[in-house]
């Protein structure tokens, strides 16, 4: 759609705000949508304001009781749109495009609904809305324009996603996403550096490189190490400080690629590698197209390119089918991966997926003592693994909003190289998000890692001068959605998405 389509719809003086569930790849197109949404006229709603007058639900499909969760936002939101004369209630994501005409029949008060392919279409929608006095429910099939080409307001000054590919030409029997989003697309190589160079232009010193199945990217372009080549490339930008991606597949990852993580600088020493499970019979059920020596094959690999790598990981326990002698194996297989950190999740069925008709359901209350006994042996790794760091010096990027107790404990928190958190003592010196802290391990949790003493060195960085820049700004910014990988925690007990929807 042209920037002249856009502008048809003028909201010029009227606030909005977007509620953002889901993966990575919703929070990009939230920022898409945020973008769309200033250009043609809207303004964030103030965070201490008594409400927003267009609110943009972006849905995930992922989690079972995801509907439910929706449609008891919206009921809450009916009286404040009655109340409310102009108000009109947007609805879009993997949710909408799965049930479409559903949301309007039960909720009838919303306004739009959108899907993953034309989130471009929102604020024309909106005023079409606005002036049929009628909804608009509006769902493309296919990819109308890459989701690059629209305006963004990026929620980071100093950090950015980037990205590479939409859509996933997998099968996996536990996962909704490619139905929902599409068969895989790439973006040409140029174009995708071509961003970068500009976000780096604009003070960004960290990227993250996006996509369902990152690492698949070269399939559609028919170039199969068009994503090694692209690491390699990101390499030679100057000024880009730190390059991750999320997520990758194990069926893809291919030696040229650990070899270009391995030969290029800016490439950070982290991983995020889903698992899934640790058994072949349960890989072969949800079509995983790898087994267990091929996985533990590629993490000895990384580690043999990259001793300090940190690798993450996906887990679902309770799959159906699953026995004790299949969890064994998962367990099998944490113990020799070594995980930094997992992300594990309670299989619950998910509405759409071959696997909610599966024999075998699993009970509940075999699941959650399979999930604490799993959870357990990764908090003892996850510490072991962080107490290996105590006495390593390390370069901090410093974050905005990671460190939920750092104003109460006089300390800031950020990421280092491998993406652990690191909680630190503030410096005597003036330090913005952005800049970076070299620092001395002291302490490590399962989750985190401390520096207690003071920093040895602050380096202030064009990216912290971006973020200095924008927060002089008296515009009032929307609420924020960290990047990287989830926020480090206890691990959810119900099937959260994880990095790329806990679908890689």
């Amino acid at each position: 759609m042209s920037s002249s389509d856009r502008s048809q719809a003028v909201g010029v003086n009227k606030s909005y705000e977007i509620r953002t569930y889901g993966c990575q790849m919703n929070v990009h197109d939230s920022e898409r949508l945020s973008g769309l949404l200033e250009e043609a006229g809207y303004v964030p709603a103030p965070k201490d304001g008594d409400g927003a007058d267009v609110v943009v639900f972006n849905t995930c499909a992922v989690r079972e009781n995801a509907d439910n969760r929706l449609y008891g936002n919206l009921g809450q939101l009916a009286p404040k749109k009655a109340a409310r004369p102009g108000m009109q209630i947007a609805v879009g994501g993997c949710l909408a495009q799965k049930d479409r005409d559903t949301i309007v029949k039960k909720a009838p008060w919303v306004d739009v609904v959108f899907g993953t392919h034309n989130i471009g279409k929102l604020p024309v929608l909106l005023e079409r809305a606005r002036v049929q006095e009628e909804a608009q429910v509006e769902i493309a099939e296919s990819l109308e324009a890459f989701p690059s080409t629209l305006p963004t307001r990026r929620e980071s000054a100093y950090a950015a996603w980037v990205s590479i590919s939409v859509g996933c030409n997998n099968t996996c029997t536990f996962c909704i996403v490619p139905a929902l989003r599409g068969k895989e697309k790439d973006r040409r190589p140029g174009d995708i550096l071509a961003e970068i160079e500009a976000l780096v232009s604009e003070g960004v010193s960290e990227i993250t490189l996006l996509g369902q199945n990152v690492n698949a990217y070269g399939s559609d372009i028919g170039d199969r190490e068009a994503f090694s080549k692209l690491l390699r490339a990101c390499g030679k930008i100057e000024g880009l400080e730190r390059v991750r991606f999320t997520s990758p597949h194990p069926r893809d990852f291919t030696d040229d690629v650990i070899a270009a993580m391995a030969e290029t600088p800016n490439v950070m020493p982290q991983l995020h590698m889903p698992l899934q499970s640790g058994s072949d019979r349960v890989l072969k059920a949800m079509r995983r197209s790898y087994r267990q020596e091929r996985f533990l094959g590629i993490i000895e690999k990384v580690r043999a390119a990259m001793p300090d790598a940190a690798i993450s990981t996906d887990i679902i326990v309770g799959f159906p089918g699953e026995t004790e002698e299949d969890f064994e194996q998962t367990l099998h297989t944490v113990r020799e991966s070594r995980f930094a950190q997992a992300f594990t999740f309670q299989y619950s069925k998910r509405p759409g997926t071959p696997a909610a008709d599966m024999d075998g359901q699993i009970p509940k209350a075999v699941v959650q003592e399979r999930y604490e006994r799993l959870v357990a042996l990764q908090e003892e790794i996850s510490w072991a693994e962080n107490k290996k760091q105590v006495g390593r010096t390390l370069e901090v990027l410093v974050a905005e909003g990671e460190g939920r107790k750092d104003e109460a404990t006089h300390r800031l928190s950020g990421r280092a190289a491998d993406n652990r958190l690191v909680h630190f003592t503030r410096p005597d010196e003036p330090v913005r998000p952005g800049d970076v802290v070299t620092v001395e391990v002291t302490y490590a949790a399962p989750h985190h890692l401390l520096a207690e003493g003071p920093a040895k060195a602050v380096r202030r960085t064009r990216a912290g001068e971006a973020w200095e820049k924008r927060n002089a700004a008296p515009a009032d910014k929307p609420k924020g959605v960290l990047l990287g990988l989830p926020t480090i925690g206890a691990p959810a007990p119900s099937p959260a998405p994880a990095a790329g929807c806990g679908c890689d």
